[in-house]
């Protein structure tokens, strides 16, 4: 009998059920899309319901279209969109949507739980880091402020991989990597207890898991019936989704670095000892228990790439369907590096690092007459690799992580033409992986693996992961790369003012 992994990778906008075979390979997927919602400026929604119905889809659409056995899965997993934040009553019952990780409501509460406690600067000695507007500490606060009732009746505050596990095994959990986004002793492995301190109900905290554990008796016999899975198939603990890319990049020892590109980016590096936070970088649960990973993550990536297309390349999105993005690749040949001095800040939905700003939006600097909706169209490729090469640069002035080479996954990765761009602009030679869209539901299935005693370790993982293609810098575009690197950087402390007197008030 075959033997299959059946990992969810619960994005920002779809589920994307990966069959996994337990030697590594990809057996089939299936996507099921779900909406976001957005009531105010800066507040960022979807409904709980939809991630649920839409693993229900995906894993009996992946069953009967492969013709699988439910027996033949040994086991499920969820690699989830991180920082969400779902009450739930004692019965289970959602009692608000998920206020997402890119929701920025909670400002004022940020600013008051520092002030209450000393001060941006004493808050920072006791936590780690100062806290913003997107943090989930903030935004338990909000509930607790402006729905009394929903905060009163809430059991547990849950994050999206919590919520689809209990789904699943009628468990209430918290896995370690999701939780150090709310706040976790990366030293105890236990809830940071400074959260107390901020006006947090700590019992409305779950029990902590682990990536590996089995959770509950798995799979219960109303979800068996709602997925077409069998009963008592194993669940296990999963992780956030940067965990899991890190693992499904193959870049899991001590300094390894990889970056994802998809809607959001990031940059993450593996280590055994750092717990600090830094420059809108964070310190947190590595998906193995023995380390953590230093993570910067910017908040819009390719969704800027996709706007571009939706409000500028239309008609050619009409003309070329899903050959758009080779089309726009092929435009922007015809603009020289540096896109003729025009510069994009790529911050659509504010910015976590690089720069940890709730106020700051995407600004085009330098525009003049000569300049073409494809010159703007570079731009952003250009400005997302400003904005990663701002990281990288931290990583080795703050953590001394050299990122010499890394990895890159995530659908971005297909695009040839960024890739190079991104090359030159870091100046640093990386890999694409195979199969990069499917990374993180690889990494979800290895971590399962391991947790069902398939495989020794997280080292492991390396041996599952195949380098497709390879990008070195052109030393020909490193001065004016360096030039406008420089200028970006200006562009943020110059405006930073402007940005928050112009959004300060409404993104509260």
């Amino acid at each position: 009998m075959n033997e299959y992994i059946l990992a969810h990778d619960i994005g920002t906008s779809s589920d994307k059920a990966v069959l996994v075979r337990t030697d590594g390979t990809i057996a089939a997927t299936f996507t099921v899309p779900y909406p976001t919602y957005y009531p105010h400026p800066s507040w960022v929604e979807q409904v709980p319901a939809d991630y649920w119905n839409a693993v229900c889809e995906s894993t009996k659409g992946i069953i009967s279209e492969n013709n699988i056995d439910p027996a033949e899965i040994i086991g499920v997993v969820f690699s989830t969109q991180s920082m969400g934040l779902i009450p739930v009553d004692k019965d289970g019952k959602e009692l608000y949507n998920n206020i997402t990780w890119v929701d920025g409501r909670a400002e004022s509460q940020a600013q008051r739980i520092m002030k209450r406690l000393g001060g941006k600067r004493l808050f920072t000695l006791l936590s780690g880091t100062p806290i913003m507007g997107k943090d989930v500490v903030s935004k338990i606060i909000w509930v607790k402020e402006k729905l009394p009732e929903v905060y009163k009746n809430t059991k547990y505050f849950l994050d999206v991989n919590g919520y689809l596990k209990y789904k699943c095994t009628g468990e209430m959990v918290a896995e370690l990597s999701g939780a150090s986004s709310y706040g976790l002793d990366l030293k105890k492995k236990t809830w940071l207890s400074v959260l107390s301190l901020t006006g947090i109900d700590m019992k409305k905290l779950p029990p902590l898991v682990k990536s590996t554990d089995l959770i509950g008796k798995g799979i219960t016999a109303k979800a068996a019936e709602e997925t077409g899975l069998k009963e008592g198939t194993p669940v296990l603990g999963g992780c956030d989704d940067v965990q899991s890319a890190c693992v499904g990049s193959g870049k899991t020892g001590n300094n390894d670095v990889h970056i994802y590109l998809g809607t959001s980016a990031w940059v993450c590096a593996v280590s055994r000892n750092n717990t600090a936070f830094k420059n809108g970088a964070a310190a947190i649960q590595s998906a193995d228990p023995e380390n953590n990973l230093v993570v910067g993550i910017t908040e819009a990536a390719g969704s800027n790439i996709q706007w571009i297309m939706e409000q500028f390349f239309s008609k050619e999105r009409e003309l070329y369907g899903d050959g758009i993005y080779a089309y726009m690749d092929k435009a922007i040949e015809s603009v020289p590096a540096g896109s003729d001095h025009l510069i994009c800040t790529p911050w659509m939905l504010g910015e976590r690092c690089p720069v940890s700003n709730t106020t700051t939006r995407a600004t085009l600097f330098n525009i003049n007459p000569e300049h073409t909706r494809v010159h703007l169209m570079r731009a952003v490729y250009e400005g997302i690799g400003y904005n990663l090469r701002w990281i990288l640069e931290n990583f080795r002035s703050d953590y001394k992580i050299e990122c010499k080479h890394f990895h890159i996954i995530g659908g971005g990765a297909l695009d040839e033409a960024w890739m190079q761009i991104i090359a030159d602009i870091t100046k640093v030679r990386f890999d694409v992986v195979d199969a990069p869209r499917s990374a993180g539901a690889l990494g979800a299935a290895i971590t399962a693996m391991i947790g069902l005693g398939k495989l020794k370790g997280f080292a492991d993982a390396k041996k599952f992961v195949k380098v497709t293609k390879s990008y070195t810098p052109n030393p020909q575009n490193a001065e004016i790369y360096d030039k406008l690197f420089a200028s970006y950087k200006d562009i943020y402390y110059s405006l930073r003012g402007a940005y928050k007197r112009a959004n300060g008030d409404r993104f509260n």
